[in-house]
C-alpha cells in the first residue's frame, strides 16, 4: 500500500475529465453527471468540506438527481434473490459501465446477495467478491451459471421428498408437518452429497423461499423473505391472524421460483455469464485481508458496507442457517456499535482495496443515514479512504424523490431510514 496523502494536500474537485466514460460520445463523467436528465430532472451540484486527519479539509463536489430507475424489478430477473440492506443493480451498473470496460475485474468486499458481482458479469467483466457470511457464496455461485428449466425440474424429480432425518417441533409454526417434512429430506438430500450446478441452484432457491409473506413461500404467511422471525414471533403472528400453515408442495414452488429466475436469462445473457464465470473468485473471510486477490488487479471497486448495528444479519438468517447446517452463532460479523469502531474497521478495508486496485482504478463506495440521520456515515467515509491513500473525486446522491436541499449533503433523507443512494467515488493515483 501507497503512503497516505496528507489531507491539506488535497485539492478538491478534481480534473473529473480523465475519468474514462465507455460511450461513443467519449464525454467526461462531469459532463454527463452535470447534464444528465434521462428521468425529467436536472442535477443539482453542490460541495461538501469534511474534516480528515489533523486540521486538514477535503472539499468535494456533489451530484444530485435520479441518476437510476426507483422501478422494481427493472433489471434482469436473476437479481430477484431476498437479501436484507442490498442495492438496486442498476447502482452497480452505473458505475460499471462507466468506469471499467469487459474482462475487467469488478470487486465486492461486502458481497451480500451478489448484486455487483452478478451484475459486472452480465455485462462481461471479471466478478470478485467476499463476504464474512457463508450464505453469500450459497446465494451468488449458482446465479454466475445457471441451469435450465427443465435441468431443475428432472432433478427434483429424483429426490426422495419423504425422506427426512429430522422436522423439528417448533418449525411447525412455520410450515405444515408435510412440508416441513419435505424441507428436511431436501436438506438431507443437500448434505449427502458433492453438489452440483443444479444441486446447487436447487438449494439457491429452497433458501429463498424458506419463508415470506405470500403463497409462493414453504411457510404461513410471515415477515417478507429477507429475513425470518424467531419462533416466538411466528405463534404471535398466527394467533393474530388466526392462521395455521398451509400444506405447500417443496419441488413445486422451487421450479415456479426458478422459472421467474430464469425469465431474461437468454442466450445473451448466459453467453455473458459463460464467459467470466470460471475467472470468477469468491471469498469467505474479512475483506480486510484477501491475500488471494492480486495486488493491482481490480479496475473497480463497487460495494455498501455493514452500518451500524442497524441489521442483525446472522438474526434474521437463523432459518437460512439451519437449512444449510450452519450455526448462525458462528458467524461473525461486522457490525460496530460506535462509530469510532466503524471508521476503524472501514479503514481497514480501505487500506486492502488500495492494495488490489489497479492505478487509476474506482472505489465507488454507497453509504446512508443511521439512526434517524443522526450519524451519517458517508462523512466519515472520506476520512477512511483519505487515510488509506485514496482520492476522493465526487459524490453521487441519487434522489429518487428529489427532497429539499438543507443539509450539508444536498439532500435531506425522505423517511425514516435510508432512502436515498449516497456514494463517494474514490480514485488510486499511481
Amino acid at each position: 500500500m501507497g503512503p497516505a496523502m496528507p489531507a491539506e494536500n488535497l485539492q478538491l474537485p478534481l480534473d473529473l475529465d480523465s475519468l474514462p466514460y465507455n460511450t461513443p460520445a467519449r464525454c467526461s463523467l462531469r459532463e454527463e453527471l452535470l447534464g444528465f436528465d434521462q428521468f425529467g430532472k436536472n442535477t443539482v451540484q453542490l460541495s461538501v468540506k469534511i474534516p480528515v486527519g489533523s486540521g486538514g479539509v477535503v472539499e468535494a463536489p456533489v451530484y444530485v438527481n435520479e441518476f437510476w430507475t426507483s422501478k422494481q424489478r427493472a433489471a434482469n430477473s436473476l437479481h430477484e434473490i431476498s437479501y436484507r440492506a442490498c442495492f438496486k443493480p442498476q447502482l452497480p451498473r452505473f458505475f460499471i459501465q462507466r468506469l471499467t470496460a469487459p474482462g475487467e475485474i469488478v470487486y465486492d468486499p461486502f458481497m451480500g446477495r451478489g448484486t455487483t458481482l452478478l451484475e459486472a458479469a452480465l455485462l462481461g467483466r471479471v466478478p470478485f467478491g467476499c463476504d464474512v457470511n457463508p450464505l453469500s457464496l450459497v446465494l451468488i455461485g449458482p446465479r454466475l451459471r445457471p441451469p435450465g428449466l427443465e435441468e431443475i425440474a428432472g432433478r427434483l424429480g429424483r429426490i426422495d421428498f419423504s425422506d427426512a432425518d429430522e422436522c423439528p417441533d417448533e418449525l411447525l409454526v412455520f410450515y405444515h408437518p408435510e412440508t416441513l417434512r419435505e424441507i428436511a429430506a431436501l436438506k438431507k438430500y443437500l448434505r449427502g452429497r458433492e453438489l452440483d450446478a443444479v444441486d446447487r441452484w436447487i438449494c439457491l432457491v429452497a433458501l429463498n423461499r424458506l419463508t415470506g409473506h405470500s403463497p409462493g413461500f414453504f411457510s404461513v404467511y410471515t415477515l417478507p423473505p429477507n429475513q425470518a422471525v424467531s419462533v416466538k414471533s411466528q405463534r404471535k403472528i398466527n394467533a393474530d391472524r388466526g392462521q395455521t400453515p398451509p400444506r405447500r408442495r417443496v419441488a413445486d414452488l422451487i421450479v415456479k421460483k426458478s422459472r421467474k429466475l430464469l425469465r431474461d436469462c437468454d442466450a445473451t445473457a448466459r453467453g455473458a455469464l459463460r464467459s467470466v464465470a470460471d475467472r470468477a473468485v469468491l471469498l469467505n473471510e474479512a475483506a480486510r485481508a484477501t491475500p488471494v486477490i492480486a495486488s493491482g488487479s481490480v479496475s473497480l471497486v463497487v460495494t455498501s458496507p455493514p452500518f451500524l448495528d442497524v441489521v442483525d444479519y446472522a438474526g434474521d438468517n437463523w432459518l437460512r442457517c439451519w437449512f444449510l447446517g450452519l450455526d448462525a452463532k458462528a458467524v461473525h460479523l461486522t457490525v460496530p456499535k460506535k462509530v469510532e469502531q466503524w471508521q476503524a474497521e472501514m479503514t481497514a478495508v480501505f487500506e486492502e482495496l488500495h492494495r488490489v486496485l489497479r492505478d487509476g482504478g474506482h472505489v465507488a463506495f454507497e453509504v446512508g443515514e443511521v439512526r434517524s440521520g443522526t450519524v451519517k456515515l458517508e462523512e466519515t467515509v472520506i476520512s477512511c479512504g483519505v487515510a488509506a491513500g485514496l482520492q476522493p473525486l465526487l459524490v453521487l446522491i441519487n434522489d429518487q424523490k428529489f427532497t429539499k436541499t438543507a443539509n450539508c449533503w444536498g439532500v435531506d433523507n425522505n423517511s425514516k431510514g435510508t432512502n436515498t443512494n449516497r456514494i463517494v467515488l474514490f480514485q488510486k493515483k499511481g
